[in-house]
């Protein structure tokens, strides 16, 4: 997609020319009874007024003609390579804010690669040394590309990005930011107070039901586990399942309100950077034995589509009332627009239940990321990034926003909240009404061959859910695992 500007110069010389052919070309007539002195004086005048004006009219014209030139300057041709994950709010979003860009930028070409796995799309390039100028792609992947790129210090720093002044605007990039969204492991990785992800689009992740279903059957929304657990054995009479997920990777979100929940935030922070012991106490077992309990009640079918080309088929499963819970975010939505739904279906979203009657309820902010690979940390030449930044820059303006809006994807602006309405108030009005935001993630370390996070804590719910593993072997897992994560950290 190109849109370019071409630029036109008037025609001023044209026009200065036809100036001076009105001003200058006609000389006062002397009367007929004037003396010759008198005519020649009025002839002097009048040559010296040609002269006069044909001077102003040449400085005009030369004026004029410079400032034609100046409009006339070439502007520089720059080509911005952007790759971006195309998740349920579409690709059109993308191709619209690209042209915007475009056009407030004379000169500039935005290529857009767009993929539902983009990482599968770039790699090949990225390995042969071709990199994209800016990347939306965010953690938590099966491929961890981010993460990859991000143990290998292949990043670039984005704290001058969020100095800079909004193109089109008067204010900080970082002051249009919601407060906290740049102080956790999820923005700034090595835990030193450097962004390097810079955060877009974000969701209250929870439990999303169809809401239909539980006014028909009569049934409340837990607030506790222990009502969970009651929910289900009444479901179960009815052939209907307590739970299903999309994929493993959707129990990051889960993992961490239900962590935060059992621990507090004091452990929940050790537990972030794989704290010795921290496995052992008693409020990670409770979250332990709450999965555990939880893989029982979960869907049979769902371990089997739980990959990246099945798991509508596991969100069908709401859909069609044959399970009553899945953890998400509000993209879920889109995603499912299209599908059949049951009779009376309604989306309904909650936060995770209280491990205690009147403890806390929460709800992760999942957001997705934007970053910049460095493609050669050893060139010091950041000049070569200055457009990469404008662009990053630019997608916090009001202009691009409102764009993502429309399809539902909402920034953590100050004040986009307060402009939605509909299902989308509802959702990002959990907080309102007294769930508690969680928004950090397990801290980044070096290479650890064969481990990651994910690998580490959730994809083994499949296998708890299949019945091939245990409790005790997946807790055995992540003491182990952990141990040399931990070791690993970044300094």
């Amino acid at each position: 997609m190109k849109l370019k500007k071409v630029l036109s110069a008037l025609l001023v010389s044209a026009m200065s020319v036809s100036l001076l052919a009105g001003c200058g070309g006609k000389a006062d007539t002397p009367s007929t009874d004037s003396s010759a002195d008198n005519t020649k004086t009025e002839t002097e005048d009048t040559s010296k007024s040609q002269d006069t004006e044909a001077e102003t009219g040449a400085k005009d014209e030369s004026t004029e003609e410079g400032q034609a030139e100046e409009e006339q300057a070439p502007v520089e041709e720059q080509v911005l390579k952007v790759a971006a994950f195309e998740g349920g709010y579409g690709a059109d979003m993308w191709s619209e804010v690209a042209a915007a860009f475009e056009n407030s930028h004379p000169g500039v070409t935005v290529e857009l690669t767009i993929d539902k796995k983009i990482e599968d799309v770039i790699s090949p390039s990225m390995k042969a040394g071709d990199y994209p100028d800016v990347v939306h792609l965010a953690t938590g992947r099966e491929a961890a590309l981010t993460e990859t790129l991000t143990k290998e210090k292949a990043l670039l720093p984005l704290t001058d990005v969020l100095d800079m002044t909004v193109p089109g605007e008067d204010v900080k990039v970082k002051d249009k930011i919601v407060p906290g969204f740049l102080d956790t492991l999820a923005t700034n990785p090595y835990g030193d107070g450097v962004t390097y992800y810079a955060p877009m689009f974000y969701s209250p992740c929870g439990l999303f039901y169809n809401a239909g279903l539980l006014k028909e059957k009569g049934w409340d929304v837990p607030t506790t586990w222990e009502e969970m657990w009651a929910l289900g054995d009444k479901a179960k009479e009815e052939g209907i399942a307590l739970f299903t997920y999309p994929t493993a990777g959707y129990f990051d979100a889960f993992f961490y309100a239900l962590l935060h929940e059992s621990m507090g935030n004091d452990k929940f922070q050790e537990a972030l950077k794989y704290g010795e012991g921290i496995w052992d106490t008693p409020e990670a077992q409770t979250a332990f034995d709450i999965i555990e309990k939880l893989a029982s009640y979960t869907e049979s079918t769902t371990p089997a589509n739980a990959n990246d080309d099945n798991f509508q088929k596991n969100q069908q499963l709401i859909l069609d009332n044959k399970a009553l819970f899945m953890p998400n975010g509000n993209w879920v939505i889109g995603e499912m627009a299209e599908a059949p739904r049951a009779e009376g279906f309604e989306w309904g979203f909650t936060a995770l239940p209280a491990v205690t009657a009147g403890g806390e309820r929460a709800s992760y902010s999942f957001f997705e990321q934007i970053w910049i690979p460095n493609d050669d940390p050893t060139n010091d030449d950041m000049s070569r990034f200055d457009l990469s930044k404008e662009f990053i820059a630019y997608l916090y303006s009001d202009e691009a926003a409102a764009i993502f809006a429309k399809a539902g994807a909402v920034q953590p602006i100050q004040g986009m909240t307060d402009k939605l309405d509909g299902d989308n108030k509802l959702y990002y009005s959990i907080y309102d009404t007294g769930a508690v935001a969680v928004m950090d993630a397990f801290a980044t370390t070096e290479p650890v061959e064969g481990i990651t996070p994910r690998s580490t804590f959730f994809d083994p719910i499949n296998s708890l859910v299949t019945g091939d593993k245990t409790k005790d072997d997946w807790v055995s897992q992540i003491k182990s695992d952990s141990d040399q994560l931990r070791a690993a950290l970044k300094e």
